[in-house]
């Protein structure tokens, strides 16, 4: 049973994205602007407020499906509070990547592209960072952490 305040914030998400597709309304090329919007709203991009989008905007839902899933900085699912990148280029790769990213699931219980039950972390790797001269590095959501080693990871995660 939602309580009040959920409920709140349920009317209150639903007012922003009707906002959205108001402003958007006959707009060539809003699908892009307006998933973006969205998944500000609800931190992803569920099945059914896809599907809105693709009524109010007279297109096919294969078509705002296709969109959401090409671009990488779209998500379906769920997301945690603290997304952690973990760098998986040359220079990470060859000073311990693997091992950091390995460290970082143990640590979590999860695995890549996945998030903790309890909605903390997201564990994700990208192609490079562009902190070479640190690596191995990760991010958690703004903040770098280079020269990582495995025994580090433990100190970092409890900040979050």
């Amino acid at each position: 049973m939602m309580d009040a305040g959920s409920n709140n914030d349920v009317n209150i998400k639903a007012k922003a994205l009707a906002d959205a597709l108001e402003r958007y309304a006959g707009t060539r090329g809003a699908l892009i602007p307006l998933l973006q919007e969205a998944q500000e709203i609800y931190g992803y991009l569920p099945r059914e407020i896809m599907q809105e989008i693709a009524g109010k905007l007279k297109i096919p839902f294969s078509q705002v499906y296709g969109v959401a899933t090409f671009y990488t900085q779209f998500h379906l699912k769920p997301r945690g509070r603290n997304i952690i990148r973990v760098c998986q280029g040359t220079a990470c790769h060859v000073r311990g990547g693997a091992r950091l990213l390995e460290a970082i699931s143990a640590a979590l219980g999860i695995g890549k592209n996945e998030t903790t039950a309890d909605g903390r972390f997201t564990l994700e790797t990208v192609a490079c960072l562009g902190s070479c001269g640190l690596a191995p590095v990760m991010m958690i959501n703004e903040e770098t952490y280079g020269r990582l080693v495995p025994e580090k990871i433990p100190a970092i995660l409890e900040k979050y």
